[in-house]
């Protein structure tokens, strides 16, 4: 009988088995362990299920008026998600508070409910806000400012020119915004020439020498060459956007070879050959380099209030609502405008 069991005797054997039960044991184990993990990410997921969703109108109103949150704490919550984009959540939540009992920051909560719509894109309702915390509270500037702000997005300059009037008493610096109200005014005037608007605009701007890039802006899109004769040489370097993206056409040599930083300027683009070198990093880069490497110069506009960088110019900043604070920055990129033109000449 024991000569059919011999192999039980045998310590290979005895190994081989070991290490099947190994096996066979970390094997359950780990799949063990992963359906446990599953089930744990189950459960959380389940329990976080109950926070990713605004409550309901009527649970929000319990909850607000629950005295274990105060109000302070619900305005602090508005306020993250109306800082990540969530506007929704915070517009629901002002108004169960504008709704509570307690009336110790009505102004306050109705204000930031306004500035929320503003943010958002519901004008008219920031503008119905606004106008009623100024029925009451005449003497806001926050709320003046704002109002402002909304009456200028819904185009209505005159409107916004009267806002200026109460920021005035209350000695509030409003120049540069009376000036950039008066150029969208005259920009969006249809009932007189582009030659007129052009004529007032630079009136405009030997009366008071501000919101430079906003004029030429205008002054280098609509006619190059009345631009050029009231060109401004000590705001050079503000437009170098503007006058780097000028047809070769409509440059003016003489104002070019009299101002040193437009030699450098257009001797960097390849239009002249007027500098060796510029104290401008990007613009001696660009001086130095043969002809026929493609690299161009690239802008980018940093807001000198609140330091938000944007791809785009812009007269007053969308974020802090300054006016006249962009600052350009220059960089190098290739010039795919070039390669393109080369590309487009070899199938010809």
């Amino acid at each position: 009988m024991n000569l059919f069991f011999i192999e039980f005797r045998d310590p290979l054997f005895g190994i081989i088995i070991f290490f099947v039960l190994v096996f066979i044991i970390a094997f359950f184990s780990y799949w063990l362990a992963k359906f446990k993990q599953k089930e744990d990410y189950r459960h959380l997921d389940k329990f976080l299920k109950q926070f990713r969703g605004l409550p309901s109108s009527s649970e929000l109103k319990l909850l607000v008026n629950d005295t274990k949150l105060n109000e302070k704490t619900w305005l602090l919550l508005a306020n993250s998600y109306f800082k990540n984009g969530d506007y929704e959540k915070s517009i629901e939540i002002y108004h169960e508070l504008l709704c509570s009992k307690d009336k110790s920051n009505y102004t306050q909560t109705l204000f930031l409910l306004g500035k929320t719509y503003f943010k958002a894109g519901f004008l008219q309702r920031a503008k119905d806000i606004f106008l009623n915390i100024l029925k009451k509270n005449p003497r806001t500037p926050q709320a003046l400012r704002y109002l402002l702000l909304v009456y200028e997005r819904l185009r209505e300059y005159d409107l916004a020119l009267n806002v200026l009037e109460p920021l005035d008493e209350l000695q509030i610096d409003t120049r540069d915004d009376y000036i950039y109200l008066q150029i969208l005014i005259l920009q969006s005037n249809l009932k007189i020439t582009v030659d007129e608007k052009l004529d007032k605009l630079i009136e405009l701007y030997h009366e008071n020498h501000r919101l430079t890039y906003m004029v030429f802006e205008y002054l280098f899109q609509s006619n190059p060459k009345l631009a050029w004769e009231n060109f401004d040489n000590s705001k050079s370097k503000c437009l170098t956007d503007i006058l780097w993206r000028l047809d070769k056409k409509d440059l003016d040599l003489d104002i070019i070879t009299k101002n040193g930083y437009l030699r450098e300027l257009y001797t960097a683009r390849g239009d002249v050959n007027l500098a060796t070198s510029s104290s401008v990093f990007e613009l001696d880069v660009l001086i130095n380099l043969s002809k026929s490497t493609n690299a161009t110069l690239s802008f980018e506009y940093v807001c000198s209030n609140c330091k938000i960088t944007f791809p785009f110019a812009f007269n007053r900043c969308s974020n802090c609502h300054g006016i006249n604070t962009s600052n350009i920055e220059l960089g190098l990129v290739k010039d795919y405008h070039r390669d393109f033109s080369e590309e487009n000449n070899s199938f010809q």
